[in-house]
């Protein structure tokens, strides 16, 4: 409350004023006062007791902060000295500019002067409230006088700003305004599905500052937002981030963003990378392996193999898989064995550590399982590991593009100076979540374990170099450590090489190609009794190279296999990979049913008799102690897909999935036995022709027939490096 005394002299000073009621509204009409103020005289005949300074006349305006609304004084001081903080700092001098009255119910009158000044506006209502914590007051409007200042500056001081001070005042009053932002086009294409769409899928993994980077600085941190400026703008900030929400919110038109509309991650990528084709940008990203894929309705028929002139028992697949196989074969010519193995492999891989069996107390097994495909060259031994596993591979893909994109950006943010860090977000060093390789160190495949550890594939071309590594032992050679992680044991390397020597669980599943003749190479007495060989399960089927085929594969039906892995593999890693306090994987343990258990016991008899048993070589003997830890790893893998496609329970190893694991153990000894006897056969030929050195083609020809009648004369022709029909003809002439 001011006296009539000081009323009169700042009508002096240039002010419109006026008498108002005790409750602040008008005493008389004061429209005609907005442009023409009132006289000395005419002001102390209507003898007020409260006054009002009106605004719009002469330029004046008022940001009126109402700090009411808040509950708390504590919430009241800490939005106040926020808020003034930041005019502070974005307005040069801006205590002397301003004039800051105090109101009598918890507000501040920040007053002034401008050549551009609006009517009464809303400017600031905060999130779950109705009434505005700032408001403005200027053409049409009135402020009650108070006469008490934060500053040096009273009524008479104000000042006329410019334009650019008047517009840093009301962007940061803007700030505070709660939008209820969410991104419109986002909304518009969500549809009633229960699926992951690949918009909310990067949502969850990205923030707007993976996509804006460096480009712009953080001004500000704001207890609800944080400021942020456009590398070489002008303004005093472009925008802000919302804490909350995590929506972008721009007021700068200078940028290839929208303005004045909340941007998501997904919107934000969307504009920067696809001119703000939301559409374009969704299927974009679902082709990168964001979102679930999407099955498409498949009709599947009868699949097309002959089981009886099948080796692989695919007749333990659903049969949906069983029909994606026998549409490789028919359509690609792809081997069935290949095929098969190729996918216990990545079931495999896809389980890790998430899953393992309980088969006795004190005996677990996990899901690890190493493959070799033994073939010549050109039969189709990666097309068709390739064939069952490109899900995987795609994913893997995406995961290693999107490391690199994310390391460059870290080390983007590294390079930058101390001070120059602080003005953007913090970019923290990205783990790798790749989680297949090619062609890698021991050293390495230690350290990616340890950022992936619920397990890391090997697919390899060829196993060959790979196995040869395991022909000499020695302390800290690559041969221990295989073995050890092989039993899902922890693994432990002294190299100075290794920035990374402990795995505490390694599950390092592995798949590759072998030359019947490089194989017979390997497999040598060494590796065998070492145990190396008899842990790798070998598939050598009789094939030979077919002609093209003009039959095409159903796209839809390679569309429905991608999506249906991805989900399976989705499944697993949301559902089972739990960690502990520790950052160790906590596997879900489970055990057999009655009837399976029953089965094991015969299974588990059954090779204990082959074991004792004067009438078994002694090649498939030593691989056959490898087989009781394969077979519960086998009823693993069966057990968790068949969980996945309907046919069983996660909790416990059902009858059919240790069915299907005895049938593949009797495979891979089928398998073993064939090896064995193509292995010696090659082995007695490379020594009778070594014994023919410097003899001709035709007299070494003559020399293996009459010593093996029996010998594959294709493997003949492969080791003396002549054609079949050469061989035929130094066998038939006399």
């Amino acid at each position: 409350m001011i006296t009539i005394n000081r009323a009169l002299k700042l009508l002096q000073y240039g002010f419109s004023v006026m008498p108002v009621k005790k409750n602040r509204t008008p005493l008389i009409k004061w429209t005609n006062l907005q442009t023409k103020k009132l006289s000395s005289d005419e002001l102390k005949k209507l003898n007020g007791d409260h006054f009002g300074m009106i605004t719009g006349f002469d330029n004046l305006e008022c940001i009126d902060v109402d700090l009411k609304v808040l509950k708390t004084l504590e919430e009241q001081n800490k939005f106040w000295n926020e808020y003034i903080q930041l005019l502070r700092e974005q307005i040069d001098e801006f205590d002397d500019k301003f004039v800051i009255a105090k109101t009598a119910h918890a507000g501040y009158h920040i007053i002034y002067k401008c050549e551009k000044i609006d009517g009464n506006k809303k400017i600031a209502v905060l999130k779950g409230m109705k009434e505005a914590i700032i408001e403005s007051r200027g053409v049409g409007g009135y402020i009650y006088i108070y006469d008490r200042y934060i500053n040096d500056n009273k009524y008479e001081d104000v000042r006329t700003i410019t334009k650019e001070d008047r517009a840093i005042l009301w962007e940061i009053s803007k700030l505070y305004n709660y939008e209820g932002l969410f991104d419109e086009n986002i909304k518009k294409n969500e549809s009633a599905q229960d699926s992951l769409t690949p918009w909310d899928d990067y949502n969850s993994k990205h923030t707007v500052y993976d996509v804006i980077g460096l480009d712009f600085k953080i001004v500000k941190r704001l207890r609800d937002k944080t400021l942020i400026k456009r590398n070489g703008g002008e303004s005093a900030h472009s925008g802000y981030v919302y804490n909350d929400t995590g929506l972008l919110y721009l007021f700068s038109t200078a940028t290839i963003y929208p303005h004045e509309t909340g941007l998501s991650p997904f919107g934000t990528y969307a504009w920067k990378y696809h001119r703000g084709d939301y559409k374009y940008a969704a299927s974009d990203l679902y082709k990168k392996g964001y979102g679930d894929r999407k099955q498409k309705n498949v009709i599947f028929e009868k699949q097309h193999i002959d089981l009886k002139k099948t080796t692989f028992p695919i007749s333990i697949f659903p049969e949906k898989i069983q029909y994606y196989i026998s549409e490789s074969k028919r359509t690609l010519n792809l081997p069935v064995d290949y095929l098969g193995c190729s996918f216990l492999w990545m079931v495999s891989v896809i389980i890790g550590n998430t899953i393992k069996i309980k088969v006795k107390t004190g005996w677990e097994e996990s899901a690890n399982i190493w493959i070799g495909l033994i073939g010549p060259a050109g039969i189709g031994k990666t097309p068709a590991i390739n064939q069952m596993v490109f899900p995987l591979n795609k994913k893997n893909s995406f995961l290693i593009k999107n490391y690199a994109m994310q390391f460059a950006k870290y080390k983007e943010y590294q390079e930058l100076p101390s001070k120059e860090k602080k003005n953007y977000e913090e970019i923290y060093e990205p783990k790798r979540e790749q989680f297949i390789v090619n062609d890698v160190t021991i050293e390495a495949l230690i350290d990616l374990h340890e950022d992936v550890p619920n397990a890391v594939g090997v697919l390899k071309d060829e196993l060959n170099g790979w196995i040869k590594e395991m022909n000499r032992y020695r302390p800290g050679s690559d041969l221990e450590f295989w073995l050890s992680t092989w039993s899902n044991k922890q693994s432990i390397i002294t190299r100075k090489t290794a920035k990374s020597n402990f795995i505490s669980s390694p599950i390092i599943p592995v798949i590759g190609g072998i030359q019947p003749s490089v194989f017979s190479e390997i497999a040598t007495d060494e590796n065998k009794s070492n145990g190396f060989i008899d842990r790798l399960l070998l598939s050598f089927p009789e094939l030979k190279v077919e002609h093209l085929t003009k039959d095409e594969m159903d796209v839809d039906v390679i569309d429905w296999y991608e999506a249906h892995i991805i989900d399976f593999y989705d499944k697993v890693i949301k559902e089972f990979l739990v960690f502990d306090n520790d950052n160790e994987i906590i596997p879900k343990i489970v055990k057999f049913t009655p009837k399976a258990l029953e089965e094991w016991h015969k299974i588990h008899d059954k090779i204990t008799v082959m074991q004792n048993s004067n009438h078994e070589n002694e090649y498939v003997k030593s691989m056959l102690a490898k087989q009781k830890s394969y077979i519960p790893r086998f009823a693993l893998l069966m057990n968790t897909y068949y969980a996945f496609d309907g046919e069983s329970s996660y909790d416990c190893i059902s009858i059919e999935a240790m069915l299907a694991a005895i049938k593949l153990s009797e495979y891979f000894i089928v398998m073993a036995r064939k090896i064995k006897i193509d292995t010696v056969e090659k082995i007695e030929l490379k020594t009778i022709i070594k014994k023919m050195n410097g003899k001709s083609q035709k007299d070494k020809v003559k020399a293996a027939v009459q010593s093996l009648p029996g010998l594959d004369k294709k493997e003949l022709a492969e080791i003396l490096n002549i054609s079949i029909s050469t061989c035929y003809n130094y066998i038939n002439e006399k």
